[in-house]
């Protein structure tokens, strides 16, 4: 109170005397850096690592090894692969929780909806140049086997599946293409070039046997790492 007494009694004498204290150039510096600090600008980062379902939803599936699991893990290991060749990423999910349960503002009682707004959400908030989703396929047919990456309806998407897929091809060899992946909600509602990595078939022994080896959980990381590499050195 006695502080703010003294503020008014000052700045009454100013007002009657009719001059004011010239500005310091201490207090010209401070005001330079509260402007400074008021141009905010959002976090960015090159990659965003979109881990695939988790919490309640546990995607696919094999007995006790589920798709959720298997995502983190390969996207751990990515994360820590471009950070160390000097490319910003974050990954959107770092322990298994469902993203659905941060979703406040989307008014829908799909749990599901929910969990893809918060996903597409976050592309919004942070700048990004891409966005790889990690997921696990699964089939009827035992006997497919492979990755698969799908891709947006833009051409820089396509390069970026083309790269993917390729060094994938090479890191499993098999010989498949990358596909247009046009009813998925994420491909259709993110701006930057984003594509969904179909990392193996949890329902293929010899994939599943991939997909749950630490070690080539690892050479997976490599091959999307290589082929993110690849797509930059190519589109810029």
């Amino acid at each position: 109170m006695y502080r703010l007494l003294v503020i008014g009694f000052i700045a009454l004498t100013y007002a009657i005397w009719g001059y004011a204290p010239a500005a310091s150039a201490s207090q010209e510096d401070r005001s330079e850096r509260y402007d400074e600090e008021q141009n905010w600008t959002l976090p960015h980062t090159t990659v965003i690592i979109d881990v695939g379902h988790g919490g309640i939803d546990g995607g696919a599936s094999h007995g006790s090894t589920l798709e959720k699991d298997i995502n983190l893990a390969v996207a751990s290991k990515l994360y820590l692969m471009l950070r160390s060749q000097g490319i910003p990423a974050i990954m959107n999910r770092t322990g298994d929780y469902a993203l659905s349960e941060e979703n406040r503002w989307h008014n829908t009682r799909s749990r599901h909806r929910k969990d893809l707004s918060q996903r597409r959400q976050l592309t919004e908030e942070i700048g990004s140049e891409l966005l790889v989703s990690l997921h696990v396929n699964a089939a009827r047919n035992s006997t497919k086997r492979g990755p698969l990456v799908l891709h947006q309806n833009a051409g820089e998407s396509a390069l970026l599946a083309f790269c993917l897929q390729d060094a994938l091809n090479r890191q499993q060899a098999t010989l498949g293409l990358p596909r247009l992946g046009e009813p998925f909600y994420l491909l259709r509602r993110v701006d930057q070039p984003s594509v969904i990595i179909e990392m193996g078939f949890i329902s293929n022994a010899e994939d599943r046997a991939m997909l749950t080896n630490p070690a080539k959980q690892n050479e997976i990381a490599h091959a999307i790492a290589s082929g993110i590499r690849q797509y930059k050195w190519v589109a810029h």
